[in-house]
């Protein structure tokens, strides 16, 4: 029996739902939900370490502008796949699109590794894409409304910044699989790209255990469903030893449920009711892109034009570039749960700012070496891949449920978009490598848009943590107006 009273009153739904999935412990089946859906970021930073190191070019005959389309491919792909799937999610569930999303990567990345010609594999990496671009929306959705609040933060943000893992296990195989020495120049590259694909396959079984958000069930209707959900997850709690403290009645909700969420609300939620909130996010993901696209794809043209380290040795030094944005979540995150959000937003984004902006300068007079300088982006982004996790939890968290999916798409391809800028820009400063001061001027540049951030972050910030996501920002569906409200900002 659950200790949960749901019902309908006037046409809504009473529910506890969301204060039951919050009081939880943590419990092996929040593992299970952070190892199965968590390996998203992964797969995203191994797709895109495998292209930066171009192992097709010379088997598919490509030239460097079409090797760079190839990468530009996946990510349109990522852009199309946010918007198409965001919506879906919102509408149809979660389990079923990150089920989906999932299938997509995998057919995308597998039948790459096939490809006998640029054209083939330029389909199969905007497939690959898509799916990916899903994956982002689904997940990030399913992971908030499953993990107790006392924990969203920590798990969203370490969640966001395997991204890193997935791109240092991808160096560590193009380390070996396209050295031709240990394997032919064919079969490389190939084989690299069907790692993505086993390792998604390895969690498949995992997902389809996975349940729906309870959350999403309660406001679309479906309560009983979202009340045996909890049954069974509070039932594993217990068969683990744990007990469960009586659920707080003061805390029941009531949803009449939105089937329809047209253009026309969407403008009213983003734009007038959570306007502050809208510049917050925009601000944040937007800042956060630029500094990654700026840095990520121009490092290896840094240290071969102004070190002079050969292209085959940039992996090397990208490995330790990969392990410093993976720590930083996995030994961060948790402050942002109790040392509390803007605080810890705005001490990420500024310091990882100061310490670029301090390479700048140390830079243009010729002080670092490779070493130092790899030494100077670990330590600035350790901070920075924090903050830009944090950016992913913010927009997933401070906005009406039945909207996050989509929330979370237009943001992650406004942020894209924006980014998209970044290669660019900075490949044009570090031209062929006579002058440092234009570089200067761009590393400048960047450290004081990643202070910029922090700063709207402190000042437009949501105290979200630990706070229940219904706290934060009210479902659409809501019927009943709570006492104290998470409000419009």
């Amino acid at each position: 029996m659950s200790d949960v009273a749901v019902g309908r009153q006037d046409g809504a739904i009473r529910s506890l739902v969301p204060a039951r999935m919050d009081r939880l412990p943590w419990t092996r089946f929040h593992w299970s939900v952070v190892i199965g859906l968590g390996v998203s970021w992964i797969l995203d930073g191994l797709e895109i370490q495998l292209v930066s190191e171009s192992g097709f070019q010379e088997t598919l005959g490509m030239s460097s502008a079409q090797v760079g389309f190839t990468g530009t491919i996946y990510l349109i792909g990522q852009v199309v796949g946010a918007l198409t799937f965001g919506r879906l999610t919102d509408r149809l569930g979660r389990k079923k699109l990150f089920i989906l999303t999932l299938v997509i990567y995998l057919l995308g990345s597998g039948i790459a590794g096939l490809a006998p010609n640029m054209a083939f594999l330029w389909v199969f990496r905007f497939i690959a894409g898509l799916g990916i671009g899903g994956e982002y929306t689904a997940i990030n959705s399913a992971i908030d409304e499953l993990i107790p609040s006392h924990y969203r933060g920590r798990v969203d943000i370490a969640v966001n910044g395997t991204y890193w893992a997935g791109a240092f296990l991808g160096a560590l195989a193009n380390l070996y699989l396209l050295n031709p020495e240990n394997v032919a120049a064919n079969l490389g590259w190939r084989i690299a790209f069907f790692i993505g694909p086993v390792l998604g396959l390895s969690i498949i079984y995992l997902r389809r255990h996975i349940p729906e958000s309870p959350r999403w069930l309660v406001t679309h209707g479906r309560a009983d469903e979202a009340t045996q959900v909890v049954d069974d997850i509070e039932q594993r709690v217990r068969d683990e030893g744990h007990d469960l403290p009586p659920v707080d009645e003061s805390k029941a909700m009531l949803v009449k449920p939105e089937h329809n969420i047209g253009f026309r609300t969407l403008w009213d939620v983003f734009v007038h009711r959570y306007g502050r909130r809208t510049v917050l996010g925009l601000t944040m993901m937007v800042t956060q892109s630029f500094l990654y696209n700026a840095i990520f794809f121009t490092y290896a043209l840094v240290l071969t034009n102004f070190y002079g380290i050969s292209k085959a040795q940039t992996s090397l030094y990208f490995l330790p570039f990969a392990a410093g944005n993976l720590l930083g979540p996995l030994l961060l995150g948790h402050l942002f749960d109790t040392v509390g959000r803007r605080k810890m937003i705005f001490l990420t984004y500024t310091v990882a700012g100061a310490v670029l902006f301090v390479s700048a300068l140390l830079f243009n007079a010729g002080a670092l070496t490779a070493t130092t300088h790899t030494i100077l982006w670990c330590v600035s982004f350790f901070f920075a891949s924090a903050g830009a996790s944090s950016a992913y939890l913010t927009v997933s968290e401070i906005f009406p449920l039945e909207v996050r999916g989509q929330a979370i798409s237009y943001f992650f391809v406004i942020a894209q978009c924006s980014g998209a800028v970044a290669p660019v820009l900075y490949g044009a400063l570090i031209g062929e490598g006579t002058s440092r001061t234009p570089l200067m001027w761009g590393y400048i540049g960047g450290a004081l848009i990643m202070v910029v951030g922090g700063v709207v972050a402190r000042v437009l910030g949501i105290d979200a943590e630990r706070k229940s996501l219904e706290d934060i920002a009210d479902p659409l569906s809501r019927a009943d107006v709570p006492a104290a409200a998470g409000g419009a900002r």
